[in-house]
C-alpha cells in the first residue's frame, strides 16, 4: 500500500511558477507509475502528467506540454511537478496518484490509478 501527500500549491499570478511535490510512504514506491491530475470546480478530473517507474519517460496533456515538467526521485520517494508560465485556466486542485499495474506506460484515466493523495490547491490569478 502507498500513501501519497501533495504539497506546494498556492496563489500565483499568471505567468508565474510553482513546484508541487508528492511524497509517498512505503518501501515499494519505485514499483509504481505516478501521475498528476487536476480537477477544477464543476469539471471532471483530468490527466496532467505522468512518469514511468524509473522516470525514464514522461507523458503530458497537450494543455501543459512545454510548460510543466514531471520528475521523480525514487531515493526520496518523491515526484515533482514543476509548473511554469501558469495560466488562470490551470487553477484547480492537483492530485498525485500511483498506478501499480504491470503496464510500463502510465495510464491517463483516473479510474486506473490505485492510490491518491488528498490534493493541493493551485490558484492562478489574471
Amino acid at each position: 500500500q502507498v500513501q501519497l501527500v501533495e504539497s506546494g500549491g498556492g496563489l500565483v499570478q499568471a505567468g508565474g511558477s510553482l513546484r508541487l511535490s508528492c511524497v509517498a510512504s512505503g518501501r515499494t514506491f519505485s514499483s509504481y507509475k505516478i501521475g498528476w491530475f487536476r480537477q477544477a470546480p464543476g469539471k471532471e478530473r483530468e490527466f496532467v502528467a505522468a512518469t514511468r517507474r524509473s522516470g525514464s519517460a514522461t507523458y503530458y496533456a497537450d494543455s501543459v506540454k512545454g510548460r510543466f515538467t514531471i520528475s521523480r526521485d525514487n531515493a526520496k520517494n518523491t515526484v515533482y511537478l514543476q509548473m511554469n508560465s501558469l495560466k488562470p485556466e490551470d487553477t484547480a486542485i492537483y492530485y498525485c496518484a500511483a498506478d501499480g499495474s504491470s503496464s510500463g506506460i502510465p495510464a491517463r484515466v483516473p479510474s486506473l490509478y490505485d492510490y491518491w493523495g488528498q490534493g493541493t490547491q493551485v490558484t492562478v490569478s489574471s
